[in-house]
């Protein structure tokens, strides 16, 4: 079956061909919108659904173009549905549905998370066996869910305030540097000078699975209204909140895998092609003799290669839009099927 996938909950337009009966992307296009709101210093949901307007039949050509067949040869279309930018939501799954109806196929709508999920199944080397801890860390979901087969799915914790990436970014803005500000404060890190400042390890010094960053961050902005505020105290901050950020998660993970009793760990989403964040956990890993397994570093943020392959996967497990009604969801629990 080849599915068409297409992915505009954010500020990315992703357009990917996936061919489920060979267990092979055909081809994936995509366009970010980072200039656009680049100069609001934050994502305008507006601007980001009239941008998906623009793009979506353009890319899904483009993608066509790169797999090298047509329309006519696309089985189904698959299209995240929840969670997201309404607007933004809405553009997606109103082109998906008008395209399914125009070539009489199936529609199926996808979790955004349940894309990040699957991703790591996107890579040509070794796959994850089930069961495993899966660790969702994006701009905004921080979770863990331990993954007992495909749509068997347990929260064992996740953010009850700013995600880890939402936390990455605020943090950069308040240390002025520029949109998007995750990938910035993580270069600037590299700059920094480890343990000059100590900053806290939110709800690690108690028994559970959730997260909560949203201190650290005014940890962070107090430090540095209290400092000389040199380049060089920016890096060494940065480099102090970057480590406190990858400790809570590395510490969350440990609990999460001996709670569990398995030994595979999946990591998944925007945060998870942080260089530190891989370093510590596969110190973890290798420690506990654990393993722990990536998207492709290209499949880490949106994108429509992980959308697609949910929807084979969905596809095959008899899930398919029963209507041509438009239901899209801000805010859903992973576990909404």
């Amino acid at each position: 079956m080849i599915v068409l996938g297409i992915e505009t909950s954010c500020d990315e337009t992703g357009v990917a061909i996936y061919d489920g009966k060979n267990g092979r992307l055909l081809s994936n296009a995509l366009y970010s919108q980072i200039d656009l709101h680049a100069q609001y210093g934050g994502v305008v949901p507006e601007l980001a659904s009239r941008d998906h307007v623009a793009k979506l039949k353009p890319l899904v050509y483009e993608a066509l173009a790169e797999a090298k067949i047509t329309l006519k040869e696309i089985d189904a279309i698959a299209y995240t549905a929840m969670p997201g930018l309404v607007g933004a939501l809405m553009v997606g799954a109103a082109f998906a549905k008008a395209l399914a109806y125009m070539l009489d196929i199936p529609s199926v709508a996808i979790h955004h998370m349940e894309g990040h999920l699957l991703a790591p199944l996107l890579s040509e080397g070794e796959k994850p066996d089930y069961p495993y801890v899966a660790l969702l860390v994006s701009g905004g979901h921080t979770q863990l869910i331990e993954v007992d087969g495909f749509g068997q799915y347990k929260l064992l914790g996740e953010s009850i305030d700013d995600a880890a990436g939402e936390a990455f970014d605020k943090t950069a803005k308040l240390l002025g540097l520029p949109y998007p500000g995750g990938p910035h404060l993580a270069k600037l890190a590299e700059k920094g000078k480890p343990d000059q400042f100590e900053l806290p390890r939110p709800m690690c010094d108690r028994p559970g699975l959730d997260f909560s960053f949203s201190g650290l961050k005014t940890a962070v902005l107090n430090t540095w209204q209290q400092s000389d505020q040199s380049d060089q105290t920016k890096a060494d901050i940065a480099n102090a909140f970057q480590q406190a950020v990858v400790d809570t998660i590395v510490i969350k993970c440990k609990r999460a895998l001996k709670q569990s009793k398995v030994k595979n760990l999946v990591v998944a989403g925007g945060v998870s092609a942080n260089k530190h964040l891989r370093e510590k956990l596969q110190q973890l890993a290798d420690k506990n003799s654990w393993r722990v397994f990536y998207p492709p570093m290209a499949y880490c943020t949106d994108n429509g290669a992980m959308i697609a392959i949910a929807g084979a996967y969905r596809l095959q497990h008899g899930f398919v839009d029963q209507d041509m009604s438009i239901e899209v969801k801000p805010r859903a629990p992973l576990n909404h099927t």
